[in-house]
């Protein structure tokens, strides 16, 4: 193409329609008007009737507003130094160059959408009457607040000017800028008719800074192939590149390839590839990427596979070639055209080809996979591994990575925890990080029996790491106040060695149940733990005296303190914390019970061990309950029971 390229350009399309739609484009950005020229009013006018009506400065009054006009700009009042321009202007007059200049600027750096305009409006003015009072660096700074505020229709209509007054600021100082506004617009098709017309002003007028560099020649390319998709238009601008002498790059064969295998030119694609060689490119990454996403357009599917093994061929398996965006169309291609067990025996062709070596998240499975996750099509994705399955594929763990995680993701804890069964069963295993994100998300998500099917399959996928989990499911049960899952769970995994379970987890179930008023369950779990010989401390009977107390199951309290006495005596207290907290739980709970016998043993052993106690707590208590209680009436029944509230009315100081 460039090889064939002829030496004169072909014809261009005029640059503007007509100068009746030109000037209503130009101005359209200002309204309301700011300087309101009307070309064609003005050219039925006679020449004499405009002068006529044109006023006249003295060179006092013309100097009295340039001086207004440069203190403004200096003090920043931009409202008086526009109005002291207009009024040079209006009277055909204007500052000089330097102060002309810092207006504009100072106009185009505020960055509002009325001095944009004023900036705009001036420099169109100056153009027309006198370009030689513009500077290239005022016209540069104007075009880059236009880019700034996206201002498409202006920033051209500027172009069109300067091109129409001849005057010509050099392509690289406003090249880009126009490309960038282009595109945020959405189309580069104005930005087109630029480069077309700044190449013959190149070529015509033999001047060498206008000429377009290989980035725009690279816009104007895009436009042909990926916008308009003109065959003629493109090669119009590869002749155009080739007598400016632009060399291509990659990115200019990627275009062209891009159009070509939309159209269905397989031998244009012969001589691109052919060509590209000549010119010494050796990575065809960007052009088979443009080829797949030419032949997904154009519904070529079949196009497609051949171009994506033969890619794989000749880069050996080895090379990451397709970007997340093939990867994407090809997604799109083949699940609009319903073929999706295409794509499964496409992806099991492409592992075939694929190095032993290449890191699985660089494989092409794996990018379709993340494609579909990217697309929000999991489902699809979760499919395209069954069907692969269905024909005898090999599918590596990594594949799978990317549902797992969309479905966490999704909060969709059941289809996560049903593919975990399905990748166990194919002869794969997760490591341990990502069961524990899986069952992070279950327990979250409140899906209890998801978590326990995960970390069931962790344990017998001998997974030695299961602390993570096991506090996860732990933690997530105590904070949804799921008391008796907790105990079935520990149940379950008490006698695994690689979970530690320790005292505390079994006073956790306890407190949840105390909270919950299920004592009976308490006591249960309670007996459980020390069948299984793991020693309660005073943590765990503080719970139970909380619940008991609550419950007024006074006498259950009793029976506390009765083995803790127990263990006192048979010197086996290890592990309890006969401290402040657990004497007041059991005296306030004995004393509302009335077993003043076990409330002087507990006040002794306080003793011997120097607690401090006080006993105002424990006075509100019997005043509160036993307030009636004669000693006259234990007498008849228990001596012992009346000796021991004698002695607690004396300890407590009741006597009195």
């Amino acid at each position: 193409m460039w090889r064939k390229a002829v030496c004169s350009i072909p014809p261009y399309r005029p640059f503007s329609s007509s100068a009746a739609t030109d000037i209503p484009t130009l101005y359209s950005f200002l309204q309301p008007s700011i300087f309101a020229l009307k070309p064609n009013d003005q050219s039925k006018q006679p020449q004499d009737s405009t002068n006529s009506q044109t006023k006249t400065l003295t060179e006092e009054q013309k100097t009295t507003l340039q001086t207004t006009l440069e203190k403004s700009l200096l003090t920043h009042n931009t409202d008086e130094a526009w109005k002291s321009f207009k009024s040079l202007t209006i009277c055909c007059t204007f500052p000089n160059k330097p102060l002309t200049n810092s207006l504009i600027t100072h106009l185009s750096s505020l960055q509002d959408t009325q001095n944009l305009k004023r900036a705009f409006a001036s420099v169109i003015f100056v153009i027309e009457k006198d370009p030689k009072l513009m500077s290239f660096e005022t016209v540069t700074t104007l075009l880059s607040s236009m880019n700034f505020a996206n201002t498409a229709a202006p920033a051209f209509a500027l172009i069109k000017c300067m091109f129409k007054n001849r005057y010509f600021v050099p392509f690289g100082l406003w090249g880009n800028m126009l490309v960038d506004v282009s595109r945020k617009s959405g189309s580069l098709v104005a930005f087109l008719r630029v480069f077309e017309e700044c190449c013959r002003i190149a070529i015509d007028e033999k001047l060498n800074y206008m000429k377009p560099d290989l980035a725009a020649c690279n816009a104007a390319l895009e436009c042909c192939c990926c916008e308009l998709e003109s065959v003629s238009d493109a090669e119009k601008v590869v002749a155009t590149m080739s007598v400016l002498g632009v060399r291509p790059d990659e990115s200019s064969f990627g275009f062209l390839s891009y159009l070509f295998a939309l159209k269905g030119l397989e031998k244009k694609i012969d001589e691109l590839e052919k060509l590209m060689v000549e010119f010494g490119f050796s990575n065809k990454r960007l052009f088979f990427n443009s080829l797949i996403g030419g032949y997904v357009k154009s519904g070529k599917i079949d196009s497609v596979s051949t171009t994506v093994l033969r890619s794989l061929r000749e880069g050996n398996g080895k090379e990451w070639i397709f970007s997340d965006e093939t990867h994407c169309e090809v997604v799109k291609g083949y699940l609009q055209n319903g073929a999706m067990k295409s794509l499964a025996s496409l992806i099991i062709e492409a592992q075939k080809l694929e190095s032993p070596m290449l890191e699985v998240d660089k494989s092409f499975g794996y990018g379709i996979i993340s494609a579909c996750i990217n697309l929000g099509l999991a489902d699809k994705a979760h499919s395209i591994l069954d069907e692969m399955n269905a024909q005898s594929g090999s599918v590596g763990l990594g594949v799978y990575v990317p549902i797992l995680k969309a479905y966490s993701k999704e909060h969709r804890t059941a289809e996560a925890t049903q593919l975990v069964m399905d990748i166990g069963n194919s002869g794969l295993q997760l490591d341990a990080g990502m069961y524990d994100m899986l069952i992070e998300v279950s327990m979250t998500s409140q899906d209890f029996q998801s978590a326990f099917t995960l970390f069931r399959d962790m344990r017998d996928a001998r997974i030695l790491d299961l602390k993570g989990s096991y506090l996860t499911i732990m933690t997530g049960l105590m904070e949804n106040q799921r008391p008796e899952l907790m105990a079935a769970f520990l149940d379950e995994v008490v006698e695994d060695p690689r979970i530690e379970v320790k005292t505390h987890d079994w006073n956790s179930i306890i407190h949840a149940f105390c909270k919950a008023g299920r004592l009976e369950d308490a006591r249960r779990t309670f007996r459980r733990m020390t069948f299984l010989q793991f020693e309660p401390n005073d943590q765990t009977y503080l719970s139970l005296i909380n619940g008991y107390v609550t419950a007024e199951k006074y006498f259950s309290v009793l029976m506390l303190w009765n083995e803790i006495k127990r263990k006192f005596s048979g010197g086996k207290e290890k592990g309890i914390n006969f401290d402040h907290n657990l004497v007041d739980a059991f005296l306030y709970a004995l004393v509302k019970g009335g077993f003043f016998d076990a409330v002087m043993q507990v006040v002794e052993k306080s003793q011997e061990m120097k607690i401090f106690v006080d006993k105002w707590r424990y006075k509100q208590a019997f005043m509160e309950k036993h307030k009636k209680l004669k000693v006259s009436k234990l007498r008849r029944r228990s001596f012992r029971k009346m000796d021991a509230l004698i002695a607690f009315k004396n300890w407590a100081g009741l006597n009195a």
